[in-house]
């Protein structure tokens, strides 16, 4: 079998290619276990990976040297790079903003003639075409509000409240006008969601709460028909964009019937519901409730911590807390453990795309030594992290981890059948559509790993080194 290794591992590689492999067939001790590739058994259709475009990312770059800028967009969008394919960016503030703001603040502006995008003219959208600029294939963008304009809302704050049924049109309309600016920008914005995390942050910052009927009636009735109105129903609309364990009781109501489901083109998840529980049935419910839509992971990060500064070994230990190790109940304890970035990542990627997720977008791309920029201070982890006032660059595992799948299943792959028979290796498999095949596998445990992957006749034996993630190439 003609096949590529490229490892990343606790020991220090880096997608380092890997050409020789000490076999096990002399070694009785050794036990040697299978991976059979069936190429004919396809699932899900791959609508890509990466990262998101965030206010604090952007202004990030915009203090570095021009030379260490550019290395960091050709880091995540050169073809020598991850080759990002799937984005995310937020529609008016976020946390990760520098303070809030909206696009649309004069209260009471129907028709919205005050809409601008002037505040993301500085640092975000620069960053976003000097990714289009390096990126070959392109790449898609998922554009997520995080509140509607406060003064469309019942409390008329950017933190918490409910959007008010008379402003349903308005909001539609907040969209449109959104979609149109960016595309006067030269940007196409590929998908959007009706708001980010409809159950709210607790009130931490900017949110805005939507019942699952909520949200469809809004869809159904208002956002879905506006946008088709107004030429822009190619946009596709996803829903929820919360965590997974949600997942039931959204597309029971998103798709509920014909109606319902007409102008909701899938659904967004976030993993922060547990550090390493990837919840495969609620995958599984989501999926089969509409077999023929999306099922996108649109953030996910190591959050409320403070990221180490080149210490390359902290991403493998289970050091890193997420936001519920210090607040989750007891009876969620069990879901929010310690865990080592690395594994986690690498764990839930290829849990999803083994449960019918097509789409895996990282927070992120950019932070500091801080884990911020950030107005509230939630300060969170990012694959790459800077200290702009040296002027330097710190590509953390997690770049790696993601390039591993970002770099290898393009868009168009259809994830394949893979059996493993070592219960302590994870693996997935996908045929991009230039027909060759991107096998990963990991190895959470400790001790080297010898396994046979076989595809119809051919055969090549492979070891992993413990702790560590590998992308196989299998030419065509």
């Amino acid at each position: 079998m003609q096949a590529d290794v490229f490892e990343t591992s606790e020991s220090g590689n880096k997608l380092t290619q890997l050409t020789e492999f000490k076999t096990a067939e002399n070694d009785t001790l050794i036990q040697v276990s299978e991976i059979v590739l069936s190429p004919e058994k396809q699932y899900q259709t791959i609508t890509g990976f990466g990262g998101s475009f965030t206010e604090s990312s952007a202004y990030l770059l915009n203090k570095l040297s021009k030379g260490n800028r550019d290395k960091i967009i050709q880091a995540y969008f050169g073809d020598d790079g991850a080759r990002y394919s799937l984005t995310r960016t937020h529609i008016s503030s976020c946390d990760f903003s520098l303070n809030n703001y909206t696009y649309a603040p004069v209260a009471d502006d129907m028709t919205l003639e005050h809409f601008s995008i002037k505040e993301d003219k500085d640092d975000l959208i620069p960053m976003i075409k000097d990714a289009m600029k390096a990126s070959e294939d392109g790449f898609k963008i998922i554009a997520s509000p995080w509140t509607a304009p406060p003064w469309m809302k019942d409390n008329k704050k950017y933190v918490g409240g409910k959007l008010l049924p008379k402003y349903n049109d308005v909001y539609s309309l907040f969209f449109s006008k959104y979609l149109d600016a960016y595309k006067a920008e030269g940007i196409d914005i590929w998908g959007i969601t009706v708001v980010n995390e409809p159950h709210g942050n607790g009130n931490n910052w900017e949110s805005m709460h939507f019942s699952p009927e909520e949200m469809t009636n809004l869809v159904q009735n208002h956002l879905g028909p506006k946008l088709e109105a107004d030429g822009k129903g190619d946009v596709k609309i996803l829903g929820y964009d919360q965590n997974r364990a949600g997942i039931k009781e959204w597309v029971d109501a998103m798709y509920k019937d014909e109606a319902s489901s007409k102008y909701f083109d899938g659904i967004a998840i976030h993993w922060y519901e547990s550090t390493f529980d990837f919840f495969p049935e609620a995958l599984q419910y989501g999926h089969n409730k509409a077999p023929n839509k999306y099922l996108i992971e649109t953030e996910g990060c190591v959050d409320s911590q403070v990221p180490e500064w080149k210490n390359d070994a902290w991403y493998w230990k289970k050091e890193a807390t997420d936001w519920g190790w210090d607040w989750a109940s007891e009876k969620d304890k069990h879901l929010h453990p310690k865990y080592a970035p690395v594994n986690r990542y690498a764990r839930d990627i290829i849990g999803c795309l083994n449960n019918w997720v097509d789409g895996w977008v990282d927070w992120n791309m950019v932070l500091d030594k801080q884990g911020g920029p950030n107005w509230f201070k939630n300060w969170c982890v990012a694959p790459i992290i800077v200290d702009p006032e040296n002027d330097e660059v710190y590509m953390t595992p997690l770049y790696y981890t993601m390039a591993h799948f970002s770099k290898y299943i393009r868009p168009g792959a259809k994830v394949i059948d893979a059996n493993n028979t070592d219960k302590d290796l994870m693996v997935t498999a996908a045929q991009n559509p230039d027909g060759t095949i991107a096998v990963v596998v990991f190895n959470e445990g400790t001790s080297k790993k010898h396994f046979s992957l076989k595809l119809g006749e051919k055969v090549k034996n492979i070891s992993i080194n413990p702790q560590a993630l590998q992308t196989i190439i299998i030419a065509n």
